[in-house]
């Protein structure tokens, strides 16, 4: 079974994800920090004529070693990192074969990402896109930084998120926007226990239908 959960940053998919693999015996793959891994790579170079270059061939070496170090990889200069990688074209086909790999393990995956239900695995068995509003995310992100000891200004915050939402989907080589055969949810008024309920008896629902027209 291959579970794809797409939706903005802050919005609950990883925490939803996370809860997914677990409740169904499945790994799990929170494919943006193969971006913000690429991008801490080449931070170094951020300004420079060689980003492009140097971010591709980041992208190329990358295994999951370099996944190991969640304070750094999920930090506010990894997420802004990740949306400048996330752009070049040469990233993401570098990507997409780890994380189609992943997903085509024997038992299957879940995947989180911008893309996985429309360009990494669009044959998946469940297709989810979580949504929330802006100031909802920027207070779940802000009190994950409080929660580390961090300073936040909560009004550059909000304009990050909005920013990189932007960036998201104007990303020509992305394909960040909810399939067609995807089920929506909202978790701007949920906590992780109830969104994580109504995710897994979205899924619970698609695999019953799917294996009672197979029976038919």
């Amino acid at each position: 079974m291959i579970i794809a959960v797409d939706g903005p940053a802050a919005s609950g998919k990883g925490t939803l994800a996370h809860g997914l693999a677990r409740h169904y015996g499945l790994r799990h793959l929170d494919t943006g920090l193969l971006y913000r891994a690429v991008g801490l790579a080449v931070r170094d170079a951020a300004d420079t004529p060689q980003f492009e270059a140097r971010a591709i061939a980041a992208a190329r070496a990358l295994d999951a070693a370099h996944l190991t170090d969640l304070e750094a990889l999920t930090s506010a200069e990894a997420s802004v990192l990740a949306s400048k990688v996330a752009v070049i074209g040469d990233v993401r086909q570098a990507m997409r074969q780890y994380q189609r790999d992943f997903a085509r393990q024997p038992g299957g995956a879940v995947l989180d990402g911008r893309d996985i239900g429309t360009v990494i695995c669009p044959d998946a068995d469940v297709k989810l896109f979580i949504e929330a509003d802006s100031k909802a995310r920027m207070e779940r992100r802000a009190r994950q930084f409080e929660a580390k000891g961090l300073p936040v200004d909560r009004y550059a915050l909000y304009h990050q998120i909005e920013e990189r939402d932007a960036r998201d989907r104007a990303n020509p080589h992305g394909g960040f926007y909810r399939a067609a055969d995807a089920h929506l949810l909202d978790t701007t008024r949920l906590d992780i226990e109830a969104a994580l309920r109504a995710a897994v008896a979205i899924v619970d629902g698609v695999m019953a239908g799917k294996a009672a027209s197979k029976g038919a």
